[in-house]
């Protein structure tokens, strides 16, 4: 069944819950706050963002001052919903096969938006795939180029896998989802100016 939405919201982080590593700071926290305000009016919003398997970062001061960064393990599934849909995108030659987890932000009338964690972490993957969804900002820049063709040509991809056929708006929070520009360019057989019409863009 095909879907609408007004607008996409397509996002490296989010500060959901605490109990949830998806950020790392005010991008983040930005972008929850704006979800929780589209479900309080009602907004016909989605968001899309990498579900992070360790996080962001503990830090941790040690006793002579030094710092310590461990990784965070959380289970998504007690948070999150895992969706069938899955979709692929080309990565250096390598179907990178992404999966999907739901999280719903209800407002105070009831109305709910839902979030979407993009996941790499698949056994249809090898291991150097799996590893993209693993630390938020974690890496060299390549791994940042492959964290952000996930989101932008997988966050599109999956949104039609899912059913939304029709988006008035893909919202971009910051650069890091600008790939999403790319898919639309393909779907609508380059016409630029149609994909401008469609892009929103924000900086935190």
């Amino acid at each position: 069944m095909s879907k609408s939405l007004t607008v996409a919201y397509f996002t490296m982080e989010i500060g959901l819950d605490a109990r949830m590593p998806t950020y790392a700071g005010g991008l983040g926290m930005l972008a929850a706050d704006l979800m929780c305000a589209c479900a309080d009016r009602g907004a016909n919003a989605a968001c899309i963002t990498p579900r992070w398997r360790h996080g962001y970062m503990q830090q941790k001061i040690q006793q002579d001052g030094t710092q310590e960064y461990r990784d965070t393990d959380w289970r998504p599934e007690e948070f999150l919903t895992k969706l069938p849909q899955t979709v692929t995108v080309m990565i250096q030659g390598r179907q990178v096969h992404i999966g999907c987890w739901m999280y719903e932000v209800t407002g105070r009338s009831g109305a709910k938006v839902p979030v979407y964690f993009l996941d790499t972490d698949l056994p249809e993957n090898d291991q150097h795939d799996r590893h993209i969804t693993n630390h938020l900002y974690g890496g060299d820049g390549f791994m940042r180029l492959r964290q952000e063709l996930v989101l932008g040509i997988g966050g599109v991809r999956m949104l039609r896998a899912l059913g939304y056929d029709d988006v008035g708006t893909f919202h971009m929070n910051e650069g890091h989802a600008a790939f999403l520009t790319l898919e639309l360019l393909r779907e609508r057989d380059w016409k630029d100016e149609d994909v401008r019409k469609s892009c929103a863009f924000t900086m935190h």
